[in-house]
């Protein structure tokens, strides 16, 4: 399991629900995207602007799953 994958708990999705994957599944892989360029920079300013990246879509992807399940 990738860290994107971890961040936004892949596993997790008692519903089944196909919009949650796809959701799950794009954030997971920006953040994987910005990982890797994490891990391959070693400018401070350069990390710091990647983990915010990263925080920010494990944040995003749980607002869109919390709208695409809504009222059901």
């Amino acid at each position: 399991m990738t860290i994107g994958e971890q961040r936004v708990r892949m596993n997790f999705n008692p519903s089944a629900d196909t919009a949650v994957e796809d959701i799950k599944r794009r954030a997971a892989d920006c953040i994987d995207w910005c990982h890797s360029r994490f891990e391959a920079s070693t400018d401070a300013e350069v990390r710091r602007l990647y983990a915010l990246a990263m925080t920010d879509f494990e944040a995003a992807a749980m607002w869109a799953v919390k709208a695409a399940t809504a009222g059901k």
